[in-house]
């Protein structure tokens, strides 16, 4: 996996950035990961993005459930992160086999759940600090538990509860003025105009 996207500023230096990883489906050419290090007023200290990923049949057979968590989570959010110069207070992400990557880095993950995540056939909203399935059933990930973060409503892996306070004591200033949906938005047009440029 190649990087093929990098943006490093002065900011780099600033103590407290934020993290925002996640992945992107392109019916062609597969998986494409970004991952976006923002400082504490929002400028980008770093971006990378991944060439694209496609399983093969094989693959997919063989990993099962676990494939999506294994793409997403180790092969390209470990990537990325690995790549990464920026150690930030939290990574965030707006997929949930991403959250994988929690088991190989030792900075908090969290997802990013919508202001109103349900749809039909999930679980009602929990109160907050409960456990919460908003993954379908039987397809390998865990439970996660949720809670609020100023405006962000966020998940984490119940077996990494314990990441709450850290986010809390290390992002919840920053957490509170930010949307954290909104960078996701900025790595998706990064990509888009990256793969524009590269036809």
């Amino acid at each position: 996996m190649s990087n093929e996207a990098y943006l490093s500023n002065t900011d780099a230096k600033t103590p407290a950035t934020l993290g925002f990883l996640t992945v992107i489906e392109h019916p062609d050419h597969g998986l494409f990961g970004g991952y976006l290090v923002l400082s504490s007023t929002g400028r980008p200290v770093e971006f990378h993005c991944t060439a694209p990923l496609k399983p093969n049949r094989a693959q997919e057979i063989l990993y099962g459930p676990s494939l999506e968590p294994f793409l997403y989570g180790e092969q390209i959010g470990g990537t990325l992160l690995g790549k990464a110069e920026s150690r930030p207070a939290a990574v965030y992400t707006n997929c949930e086999a991403a959250l994988a990557v929690r088991e190989h880095v030792s900075t908090p993950v969290a997802l990013v759940l919508p202001s109103d995540d349900r749809t039909a056939g999930e679980t009602p909203e929990s109160v907050d600090g409960r456990i919460l399935r908003v993954d379908g059933v039987h397809n390998g990930r865990p439970n996660l538990v949720t809670f609020q973060l100023g405006r962000n409503r966020l998940a984490l892996p119940e077996r990494h509860a314990d990441d709450r306070e850290l986010i809390t004591q290390g992002t919840a200033v920053l957490a509170d003025s930010f949307d954290l949906m909104e960078p996701f938005g900025r790595i998706r047009e990064a990509i888009e105009e990256a793969q524009r440029a590269v036809r």
